[in-house]
């Protein structure tokens, strides 16, 4: 998960287009270890980078938040 967020990261530094593909992988990174909070980061920051969110975005952080026991956290995923 951290090379994976490494490789998104750097996408952004060589001016590299991140979409709602390689946001759900890196969400998906993040929830398959557990990393909540940065999954939520990530999920925030889709937003603010006006990048569209799917089903697969939205099931993998609020799975993230659940596998870490974040139950409101998750509950308020849904509200978003």
């Amino acid at each position: 998960w951290a090379w994976a967020l490494q490789l998104f990261r750097e996408m952004a530094d060589s001016q590299v287009e991140r979409d709602t593909i390689t946001y759900n992988a890196a969400v998906s990174a993040c929830e398959n270890v557990e990393q909540w909070v940065w999954a939520l980061q990530l999920f925030r920051e889709m937003s603010l980078s006006r990048v569209e969110r799917n089903t697969i975005t939205d099931s993998a952080a609020v799975s993230a938040c659940e596998k870490s026991k974040q139950w409101a956290l998750a509950l308020q995923l849904f509200r978003e």
